[in-house]
C-alpha cells in the first residue's frame, strides 16, 4: 500500500505540470489511488461485523495515546467491556442474534462516545473505549451511563426482543505512571474480571481521590 504523503506529493507535481490541471487524467489516477489507499486503510483498522477498530488498531492507540498523556500531562481512561452471558445468546438464538446483539452494542458505543474517542471491538463480546484527556471519574460516569443503555434497550430478534447487560472495567493512565501498554490493558481486563465475578452488570475501578485528579 502506498504511502498517502507520496501520493499526495504526486498528484500535486503532475497537477503542476499538466496543463488541463485536475482534468488531467493523470491527476485523475493518482487522486483513484488515493481513495483506494484510504479504503484500504481502513479495513485494515476496522472490524468488519461492528465497524468498530480492531483489536490490532486498539493496541496502536492505546500506546500512542499513553503518549499524549505522557507529553501533555492528561489522563487517558481505559474502559473495556463484555456483554453478559452471550454464549446463552448465541446458544438459544442462533449466531446471527449474536451477530444483532454485538451490531447493537456498536451502534451504542458510536451513539454514546465524543468524536476523539476510539471505540474498538477486542475481540468475541468484549469491546474497548479509549477515553482520551479524560480522568478517571467521567470514565465511570461514562461506563455507568454506557451500562444503563444498554440495559434498558431492546435488541430485535423477529418477532420479539431480548434484553442485554454489560459489565466494565475501568482504569486511568496518567504522566508519571511506569506501565506498559500491555500491563496497563491487563489492569483494566482484570477490572472487568472482577465485574463478572461479582454478579455481572456493573462497572469496576480502582479506587481514587477526585481532589487528585
Amino acid at each position: 500500500m502506498q504511502d498517502l504523503h507520496e501520493l499526495q506529493e504526486s498528484v500535486s507535481q503532475h497537477t503542476a505540470e499538466c496543463p488541463s490541471g485536475d482534468d488531467c487524467p493523470h491527476v485523475k489516477e493518482l487522486q483513484r489511488l488515493q481513495e483506494e489507499n484510504r479504503e484500504l486503510a481502513d479495513m485494515v483498522r476496522t472490524d468488519e461485523l461492528t465497524g468498530l477498530f480492531n483489536v490490532r488498531y486498539f493496541y496502536q492507540a492505546v500506546e500512542l495515546e499513553m503518549e499524549r498523556s505522557r507529553r501533555t500531562g492528561q489522563p487517558t481512561t481505559l474502559i473495556m467491556m463484555d456483554i453478559d452471558h452471550f454464549k446463552d445468546v448465541n446458544d438459544k438464538y442462533g449466531h446471527e442474534v449474536g451477530n444483532r446483539a454485538l451490531a447493537f452494542v456498536s451502534k451504542v458505543l458510536r451513539h454514546t462516545i465524543r468524536r476523539l474517542d476510539i471505540p474498538c471491538r477486542y475481540g468475541g463480546e468484549e469491546f474497548a473505549l479509549i477515553l482520551p484527556d479524560t480522568p478517571l471519574s467521567a470514565g465511570i460516569l461514562f461506563a455507568n451511563r454506557l451500562r444503563r443503555t444498554i440495559e434498558n434497550a431492546a435488541v430485535d430478534v423477529g418477532e420479539q426482543s431480548i434484553t442485554l447487560t454489560a459489565s466494565f472495567g475501568v482504569h486511568v493512565y496518567k504522566q508519571g505512571d511506569s506501565c506498559t501498554a500491555y500491563e496497563f490493558i491487563d489492569r483494566v481486563d482484570s477490572l472487568l474480571y472482577d465485574a463478572k465475578s461479582a454478579g455481572r452488570n456493573q462497572v469496576r475501578h480502582p479506587e481514587f481521590d477526585i481532589n487528585e485528579e
